[in-house]
């Protein structure tokens, strides 16, 4: 059996009655005749394994002979000598295990025969106009198929609604994936850590991450953020372009992908290998916010309690300090954390970083843990520079996140190897002899 096979079997019966459009990625052009480097769209990479652009597959489950079809491009000579080999048509089916193939071009004219006898057509639309009209353009020739005998689709649907909560529940292929990309990653940032010292360029460490990620087989699976002092208070800075100087922390959050799986971890640590007593402090509250979350990481506990968790954790520190001013409760109520504290806990992780799943059950309740979902634990505070708080404190970003996965009992650190020990962190800082990937 294909190896893919098994996730199109369940889709197909969860697509009963329907017919489902899943198209691949388009290669996006970057500027002129350059390309930005391609990137399966993971729905369709889950379903099919396929990494070639331009392709679509059409689930059809009521279909006698064609459950499973693939529109792909042939096979060309003159195409393939400047970017590559392709599948082709002809061992799609026997390569790939589906049903039937048919080249890209024959989309429109086989489309609107494969909707007939469906209730639901499920497409994501709103993406793509040329696709866009490509699908609907189909829908309407087989409504004209069925205007006397037959039915075609009468309803649109989000194929997502079923995809995604597919996605969410990890087999344990893709957990031994996102286990390799966990481990790579570690030792990614155990190099970027051992080669930091005062005056070494974001860009350096960020060289060494990605050193180590494509020495082991992997790559980025998102732009790292390597941010030295009031930089690590931007969420999102990934410019990664200044000098680290002497006393500032250094926020690294990267990650790599494996075999398409994603890891996402981050640490915070001085550059200089020693903590001031305003920064020990800060992390310190980071770190019990960390173990206060993961620990609501276990079945039948709400996603969200892992946020509130740490939220409160952040925001009894913060008092203690004289950050925040109030009751403890006053805090949370009035969520005047967010000044500190102003993301989330946490995100799933998988085919993307930011991966597919919704947080709320059908009832709009919070969504529940369960055995195979994987998510990421990340408190963070930030104390930007126009903070009303002393000055020792302003302009400290600090920012822990690892990686977790469900089990049957509670939950795994999959990164839990790298260590976030204020005193560890102070012993790896500068160790440059066991930096492997330092110029």
């Amino acid at each position: 059996m294909h190896p893919f096979d098994h996730r199109r079997r369940q889709a197909l019966q969860r697509f009963a009655g329907g017919v489902a459009i899943i198209p691949a990625a388009r290669v996006a052009i970057r500027s002129n005749d350059t390309e930005y480097p391609f990137h399966q769209d993971p729905d369709f990479r889950y379903l099919t394994g396929f990494e070639e652009p331009d392709a679509v597959l059409v689930l059809a489950p009521e279909h006698p002979h064609h459950r499973s079809v693939l529109f792909l491009r042939p096979r060309d000579r003159e195409a393939e000598l400047w970017t590559g080999p392709r599948l082709g048509v002809e061992a799609a089916p026997s390569v790939l295990g589906v049903d039937a193939a048919y080249p890209i071009a024959e989309l429109d004219e086989r489309l609107a025969h494969l909707l007939v006898g469906a209730d639901v057509l499920y497409a994501a639309l709103g993406r793509d106009d040329a696709f866009d009209r490509r699908v609907l353009g189909a829908l309407d020739r087989a409504r004209a198929l069925t205007r006397r005998k037959g039915r075609a689709p009468r309803r649109i649907a989000d194929p997502g609604l079923v995809l995604h909560e597919m996605r969410l529940r990890k087999s344990a292929e893709e957990l031994a994936a996102i286990r390799t990309a966990a481990r790579i990653t570690v030792g990614a940032h155990l190099a970027a850590m051992r080669a930091t010292m005062p005056g070494i360029h974001e860009y350096e460490l960020q060289a060494i991450l990605e050193c180590e990620y494509r020495r082991h087989g992997a790559v980025p699976s998102y732009e790292p953020i390597v941010a030295g002092g009031e930089r690590a208070t931007i969420l999102h800075y990934v410019r990664n372009d200044r000098r680290i100087a002497d006393g500032e922390l250094v926020l690294v959050d990267s990650g790599c992908a494996y075999d398409g799986y994603a890891a996402d971890v981050t640490r915070t640590w001085p550059a200089n290998g020693r903590f001031t007593a305003e920064q020990r402090a800060l992390y310190e509250i980071v770190v019990r916010a960390f173990d206060a979350a993961a620990a609501c990481v276990r079945p039948a506990t709400p996603q969200r309690a892992m946020h509130d968790a740490a939220a409160r954790m952040i925001a009894e520190g913060l008092r203690d300090l004289g950050l925040l001013r109030g009751s403890l409760d006053e805090i949370m109520e009035r969520e005047s954390y967010r000044a500190y504290f102003p993301h989330g806990t946490g995100h799933w992780l998988g085919l993307d970083v930011h991966d597919v799943g919704a947080y709320r059950d059908e009832d709009d309740r919070p969504r529940l843990f369960e055995p195979g979902m994987v998510t990421t634990v990340e408190p963070g505070i930030y104390v930007p520079r126009d903070a009303d708080c002393p000055d020792a404190f302003k302009g400290i970003g600090i920012r822990i996140e690892d990686d977790l996965l469900v089990t049957a009992s509670g939950h795994e650190n999959l990164s839990a190897a790298l260590p976030k020990h204020p005193d560890e962190i102070e012993a790896l800082v500068g160790d440059r002899e066991a930096a492997p990937c330092v110029f």
